[in-house]
């Protein structure tokens, strides 16, 4: 591996474990750790701040995946090798930060960045999805589980009709968007259960 891979890939961890959703809370008076599911993510951010902090929240989040694969991508362009790694490594910073003793967020929104700059259109099609899921069901993790299955699905699809750029349609793409699935569906268990057992925390309507 070249010296320019490693800096790309070590790069992509400690930006990619930046804990931007204890930041925002932080600003405003509140450790996010410690109120509502004391997830550091966009969705406890605005739960426990505001909507707007937490859109915030989450597009620094989408950034922390997107720009790490964007920047393996100019530094060492043809390898799809190391944008996929550098987008794995964003998205286990996230989940894992050395900054705060390696416990971070889910990594959804970290992940959708990560897409969003390997294959745009399947990663639209998931956003899609997970807005008509949140709207109809309230539910975020209900919706965020649906997309990321939902992505190499979509990645597929596309694979198959021949749409999308070469990183999009490749097999290693759509084998690591299958772990990105595997990997969402894992760290939100315990929502899982949650939603099993009637438990699990949903945005209401405003009227």
């Amino acid at each position: 591996m070249s010296i320019t891979a490693v800096i790309v890939c070590v790069f992509a961890y400690f930006f990619g474990a930046i804990p931007f959703a204890l930041i925002i809370g932080k600003l405003h008076g509140v450790d996010i750790r410690k109120v509502g599911s004391g997830n550091v993510g966009a969705t406890n951010v605005t739960r426990a701040v505001g909507p707007v902090q937490g859109k915030i929240c989450f597009v620094l989040d989408l950034l922390k995946g997107a720009i790490p694969v964007l920047a393996a991508q100019v530094a060492l362009p043809g390898c799809a090798g190391i944008a996929i790694a550098a987008g794995a490594i964003a998205i286990l910073g996230h989940m894992f930060p050395v900054y705060l003793k390696f416990k971070g967020g889910k990594g959804v929104s970290t992940g959708a960045g990560v897409a969003l700059a390997l294959a745009p259109l399947p990663l639209l099609c998931a956003l899609a999805l997970w807005v008509v899921l949140f709207l109809v069901t309230r539910y975020v993790s209900v919706a965020s589980i649906a997309a990321a299955v939902g992505l190499p699905v979509f990645a597929y699809i596309f694979r198959l009709v021949n749409v999308g750029n070469t990183a999009a349609k490749s097999t290693p793409v759509l084998i690591f968007f299958c772990a990105i699935a595997a990997i969402t569906v894992y760290r939100h268990r315990s929502n899982i259960k949650r939603l099993l057992d009637g438990t699990e925390n949903r945005f209401e309507k405003k009227h």
